[in-house]
């Protein structure tokens, strides 16, 4: 106690040397953690930090639907003045996100303050090996929604805001479609324009019951680098779990849930490997990328800290691995590209996959759990007091169960201002046929297309059934080429891929195209493959 008491006044001085005697708090601090920060307590915070410190700058990455400014914060020792510094630069780029879901609000609390006490030493050996960028209040507009019916079942703050920002949409379902100005500015201006090694997205558990306020999970698509996949899984995400829990006294484990809450031994999983969750799309951009869940049932004050002490661990890490870090994502960019020049005969691009077992069991501090039967006789769980420890499989590896060819090139037979735009805001190449070129290419055949009955996310999502059959087919001058030879190739099959589960035909980016006004019958899909390496003369579209 004695011990805790004096580094807390170390820290205490500390930042009374940075920032005077007004040390700017969080709301969340200010209030004994019973309120979360608005809109404004964050900007005032920002103007706070970035009037104290020359190791900081704040840019804007866009603005919400209701005209807030969305900030980012880069700190780092030397300043980068723009991203061309970092060229050769041996630090890593972390990047952490929260407030992304505006009810789950303790990575925006946690992120303020983990910079706050960083500048506290200017001669930190993360600010020498690391660059840090940091969006704390993503949703903005969802924020100010604050309310005390939301998210009730949460052990405090107060009020908090809500899931959706002001089109009612999720951004964390808006990785790939990109129809929010929030992710918009994310994909354009952070990870575009910075380019980050690792990256962290704050969320709240809506799940099970255990004992650690704390979780966190990888990026599990199998179509990202499987290099990367397995250096998270058994060497990163391990080692800031061990350091969380020895150095910060943090319980933590990784984010799941039980499979069957009947019977805990069926497993603990992590069940959602698609790209339009963010932490997923950075995987298929070959990034290191964290997905933070903290314990909706933990008090607020708990959650923070935790948090909190999260990004310190990742920071540890991140900072004492750099060069490291650096080669294995250059590697996977390389790999990728290579894939895209030489395209294997063999299948290699996953459309279906499953959940299979990590190496490594995991322990989850858990409850025993009752069963209740509602009067509808559907079947529910509640927790009990009984203490319960279990090591069970971590359901987190996935894999194909059906892949199809990763062609050369692809070959987008429309011309669709929306489609374009949208590749060139991933940051993916578009380019234009030089001249009238006859080429041997897949078509894919439909036999099947079925929308689902309910709306997602505003959309009847497509699922498609058919076949691909060779043809050789003339394709006009200015016709869009997209090569796979591109560091984001593995982003590029997922989104032109028919078959895909968050495709742009998933998404209806092709409706129009496929059915034919006065016909029963399907149009080709309108997106062509070139299998082998081809000699294709095409400009770049700016």
């Amino acid at each position: 106690m004695i011990r805790t008491l004096l580094l807390s006044l170390i820290v205490v001085f500390a930042l009374t040397n940075v920032y005077g005697q007004n040390v700017p708090q969080t709301l969340a601090e200010r209030t004994n953690y019973e309120s979360t920060s608005s809109y404004n307590d964050v900007l005032n915070f920002i103007d706070q930090i970035k009037k104290s410190s020359k190791l900081v700058a704040v840019e804007n990455i866009g603005q919400t639907i209701e005209g807030r400014d969305i900030p980012l914060l880069i700190v780092a020792n030397p300043l980068p003045k723009s991203p061309t510094d970092l060229i050769n630069d041996k630090r890593v780029v972390v990047y952490i996100q929260a407030n992304i879901h505006p009810g789950e609000v303790e990575g925006k609390e946690a992120s303020l303050m983990y910079i706050r006490d960083l500048l506290k030493d200017k001669n930190s050996e993360i600010l020498k090996n690391a660059v840090l960028l940091v969006c704390p209040n993503l949703n903005a507009d969802g924020n100010e929604r604050y309310s005390t019916k939301n998210r009730t079942n949460q052990n405090g703050p107060k009020s908090v805001g809500v899931r959706y920002n002001a089109q009612m949409l999720d951004l964390n379902r808006d990785g790939m479609k990109v129809e929010s100005p929030e992710m918009r500015g994310v994909i354009a201006n952070v990870i575009n324009r910075w380019d980050p090694d690792v990256i962290m997205d704050c969320h709240t558990t809506n799940g099970a019951y255990h004992v650690e306020p704390v979780t966190f999970t990888w990026m599990m698509n199998p179509n990202g680098d499987r290099a990367l996949i397995n250096y998270m899984r058994d060497k990163m995400m391990p080692k800031v779990s061990s350091v969380l829990l020895e150095k910060y006294k943090t319980e933590n484990c990784f984010y799941g849930e039980f499979v069957d809450m009947g019977d805990y031994s069926k497993g603990w999983i992590s069940y959602a490997a698609e790209p339009r969750y963010f932490t997923n799309y950075m995987g298929i951009r070959n990034r290191l990328s964290i997905l933070n869940e903290n314990y909706v049932y933990a008090d607020f004050k708990s959650r923070v800290l935790g948090c909190y002490h999260l990004i310190h661990s990742l920071m540890d890490y991140s900072s004492a691995n750099s060069a490291e870090i650096k080669s294995i994502v250059k590697d996977a960019d390389a790999k990728t590209i290579a894939k895209g020049l030489n395209p294997s005969v063999a299948d290699s691009f996953a459309i279906t996959y499953e959940g299979r077992p990590t190496p490594n069991k995991v322990t989850i501090q858990t409850y025993e759990a009752d069963k209740v039967v509602a009067d509808n006789e559907w079947e529910r769980y509640k927790k009990s007091d009984r203490r319960l420890d279990v090591t069970v499989d971590y359901i987190a590896d996935y894999f194909a169960t059906k892949n199809v060819k990763s062609p050369f090139a692809y070959i987008l037979a429309i011309h669709d201002p929306a489609i374009i735009n949208l590749l060139k805001l991933h940051g993916i190449s578009v380019e234009r046929l030089d001249k009238t070129i006859s080429l041997e290419v897949d078509k894919f055949v439909i036999e099947e297309l079925k929308a689902t009955p309910r709306l997602n996310q505003g959309h009847y999502n497509e699922t498609v059934k058919g076949r691909f059959v060779k043809e050789t087919k003339e394709f006009g001058a200015g016709t869009c080429i997209i090569r796979t030879s591109q560091r984001l190739g593995n982003l590029i099959s997922y989104l032109l891929e028919p078959q895909t589960d968050d495709g742009l035909l998933f998404w209806n980016y092709f409706d129009k195209y496929l059915v034919p006004q006065w016909s029963r019958t399907y149009n080709p899909y309108p997106v062509y493959r070139v299998i082998d390496r081809t000699e294709i003369r095409s400009t770049v579209e700016k």
